[in-house]
């Protein structure tokens, strides 16, 4: 329960207690939300891989095509496809060389794709009905997901509210203020586009664009993995929700 929500019931209590003995039921309920994306027409799905860019700690590529299928597994009626990532950036450099175009090699120690305007070149490929046509008949024209995936090291300094408590001399009891505090801080975000492909005809159905950051104590070493997870965990319900109806659960508050 929240203290807003406390607040709420404490007011009525107050408002309704000249009525006599108030009781107050606590009520789960779950409301659905609809799912943005019909996949009805598909019985298989398929992570094909991202156009991962930011921070070399980790291979957003990897990791967010084995997460998204494990969720996938779990909380989605399609049958989801195991199959190795496609190397999307591989892929289009292999044919922008073709083409003739020359591709500048990255500053030592700097990803090939370190900002969102780096995308570009590479954001053609998801336009391409041929090449995902091809993808999906190699995999029984499945709905195929793919995307980008940035994940960069930010930082940040500025007055951050922390809770303190202390105990009031005068009543004895334990008091609860907010005080601010110039801190440095650092940490990573995340910025991932899912677009959602039909394997049949290679054309895109739907694309969604989400950012989380999240932010440490300068003085605390955070792994970049665990971030990863941390971010990926907050948005992993919108993503699940383009898919199929979620249903999210919340308390409602009756009076007898």
């Amino acid at each position: 329960m929240t203290a807003r929500t406390a607040a709420v019931i404490a007011s009525l209590a107050v408002g309704l207690g000249s009525a006599g003995c108030v009781n107050f039921y606590e009520v789960m309920v779950e409301t659905p939300i609809q799912a943005k994306l019909d996949v009805s027409q598909f019985q298989r799905i398929l992570v094909a891989g991202f156009v991962p860019g930011g921070t070399q700690n980790i291979d957003p590529n990897t990791e967010t095509a084995r997460l998204l299928r494990s969720q996938l597994r779990s909380k989605s009626d399609l049958s989801v496809i195991d199959a190795d990532v496609i190397p999307l950036v591989e892929d289009v450099d292999r044919r922008r060389i073709e083409a003739g175009e020359r591709i500048p090699e990255p500053e030592p120690n700097q990803p090939r794709i370190a900002t969102e305007v780096d995308f570009e070149p590479y954001e053609k490929i998801f336009h391409d009905h041929e090449y995902w046509k091809n993808v999906g008949m190699a995999f029984d024209q499945p709905l195929i997901v793919t995307g980008t995936v940035l994940f960069t090291e930010i930082s940040r300094s500025g007055l951050v509210s922390r809770p303190s408590s202390g105990i009031n001399p005068v009543s004895g009891r334990t008091e609860y203020t907010e005080e601010r505090q110039w801190m440095e801080q650092r940490g990573y975000s995340l910025v991932p586009t899912f677009v959602f492909i039909d394997g049949r005809t290679g054309e895109q159905l739907y694309t969604e664009s989400f950012q989380e950051d999240v932010l440490y104590p300068s003085t605390q070493n955070t792994p970049a993995l665990s971030a990863y997870f941390e971010l990926m965990d907050k948005l992993l319900p919108a993503f699940l929700n383009t898919l199929s109806t979620q249903k999210i659960r919340g308390a409602r508050f009756l009076v007898k």
